[in-house]
Order: structure tokens, then sequence, then C-alpha cells
């Protein structure tokens, strides 16, 4: 997970920019990017492109593969195929 400091108003926001693989069972994220090249088509084919809701459904013991949900289909990604996918960009306080 990738972070930057983003003055927004008075206050200082930590702008964390992650992935699919950052994502804890049952949480949501909207895909933003994506690399054309290193994902697979069929995963893009089923919906997995910028603009959709992704949810980690469970992933396995050793948390490769993850089984996601997006766009209604149900489809299990290794956890290096779920590292290129970005999500939207959150904020949070400053800690």
């Amino acid at each position: 997970m990738h972070s930057t400091l983003k003055k927004i108003g008075s206050k200082n926001k930590i702008e964390l920019e992650h992935t699919v693989a950052d994502l804890e069972i049952g949480e949501k994220g909207i895909i933003e990017e994506l690399s054309f090249v290193e994902i697979p088509l069929p995963l893009m084919e089923m919906g997995c492109i910028p603009g959709k809701e992704v949810t980690l459904i469970q992933f396995s013991p050793l948390k490769d593969p993850l089984y996601i949900q997006v766009n209604g289909s149900h489809f299990a990604i290794r956890r290096e195929t779920a590292e290129k996918i970005i999500l939207a960009k959150r904020l949070c306080d400053e800690l």
C-alpha cells in the first residue's frame, strides 16, 4: 500500500493507494486502473475493468489465491494479479 500526504482545507490527509490484494474479507473497493498488459484478458471480459466494484469474498490459508466478486461474477485470482489491480484512493486523517 502506497501513501502520499495531501492538504485538504486546513487538515492534512493521507491518500492511500491500495490494490485488491490489500482488501480484507468482505471489504469492497472500486477498480481505478489495471495493467492491460499484465491482467489476463478473460478477467477483463468477466467485468474486471475500471469503475467496477470488487469485493474480497475469501482467500486460501496462505492468502493465495484470492476469491473475489466483480460485476456479479465470482472467481479466484492469484495474489500476483490482485496486486496489479489498483483501487480508488482512500483519504484518512494524518496520524
